[in-house]
């Protein structure tokens, strides 16, 4: 294995995780997918609908997550939204992000990207 296949395969790692605790916190208020998909390319992180769209559905099938329809323009839109667990499990994802991330930041010596 080369080198750049071992930096793509921990850096794909390292984003799985981060994606999840992203997609919870930007739907702390109702988005539908593609809103939320440029919303995250906005702020430099990129994700394809064919990733984003089944983590919902796994994010709402563990509780996390509630979605509804919205017919009401031209074009239906499934909107996506925390629940009260989901909400729960954020502000628990994100306090211990906070440590590890300030942790992991301090070890690496604040080495920029």
């Amino acid at each position: 294995m080369n080198v750049d296949e071992i930096v793509s395969g921990l850096v794909l790692e390292l984003r799985r995780g981060t994606l999840i605790l992203l997609v919870l916190n930007q739907l702390q208020e109702p988005k539908y997918g593609y809103n939320l998909v440029k919303e995250l390319q906005e702020h430099g992180i990129s994700i394809e609908a064919n990733t984003l769209y089944p983590l919902m559905r796994r994010l709402e099938s563990q509780g996390l997550l509630t979605s509804e329809w919205d017919t009401a323009e031209a074009k239906p839109r499934k909107y996506y939204k925390l629940t009260t667990d989901g909400e729960i499990v954020l502000k628990k994802v994100k306090e211990n992000w906070n440590c590890f991330s300030a942790s992991v930041n301090q070890l690496l010596d604040e080495g920029g990207c």
